[in-house]
C-alpha cells in the first residue's frame, strides 16, 4: 500500500556526493527532527521534470522556507552523478538537496514506483510531493498522470503550508 498521510518515513538510503564523493544518506538523517517538503519526479532532465516541476520548487524556496520547512529535496531514481548534474544545471545548488534513489529503493519502500519500461525509462518514481515533519507524513499530493505536475507543483505545497 502506497504511504499515506500519518504515516512514518520507512528506513531507507540514498545516495548525495559530497567533497569525498559519493555517500550515503539516511532517511534519518534526513528527516528526524525536521520540517522536510520532499517531491519526487520520474527522471531528472525529463521535459516535465525539467522544465515545469523543478523550477517551481526553485521560484518558492524562499517562501516555502519561510513558512517553517528546514529542507525542500527531490528524489528521482537516477544515479547520483545524474542528479548532481541536474542540480548544477538548474542552479538549484543551496535551495534543493538532490537524493538519489538510483535503484528505486525508496520508490519501493514508500511504494510509489511507476513502471514506463514501455517507453524505456524502466522502474521510475511516481511525482508525488509531501510534507514530512519530524518522519511523519503530514501532506501528500499524487499525480494520476506522469506528465502533470499540477497537486505536486510548489504552488500547491506552498497552498498547503
Amino acid at each position: 500500500m502506497p504511504i499515506q498521510v500519518g504515516d512514518r518515513i520507512p528506513e531507507a538510503k540514498f545516495r548525495i556526493l559530497t567533497e569525498s564523493g559519493p555517500a550515503w544518506a539516511t532517511t534519518d538523517e534526513i528527516f528526524k527532527g525536521k520540517t522536510v517538503v520532499l517531491f519526487a519526479v520520474p527522471g531528472a532532465f525529463t521535459p516535465t521534470c525539467h522544465a515545469n516541476h523543478l523550477p517551481g520548487f526553485l521560484k518558492h524556496a524562499d517562501a516555502i522556507k519561510a513558512k517553517g520547512v528546514d529542507t525542500i529535496a527531490v528524489t528521482a531514481v537516477n544515479d547520483v552523478f545524474v542528479m548532481t548534474a541536474w542540480k548544477q544545471a538548474t542552479g538549484a545548488d543551496g535551495k534543493i538537496e538532490f537524493l538519489a534513489d538510483g535503484n528505486g529503493d525508496f520508490a519501493k519502500a514508500v511504494d510509489m514506483t511507476l513502471d514506463v519500461t514501455a517507453g524505456g525509462l524502466g522502474l521510475r518514481s511516481k511525482r508525488y510531493a509531501m510534507l514530512v515533519e519530524d518522519g511523519v507524513v503530514k501532506t501528500l499530493a499524487v499525480e494520476q498522470e506522469p506528465g502533470k505536475a499540477d497537486l505536486t507543483s510548489a504552488d500547491a505545497m506552498l497552498a498547503a503550508l
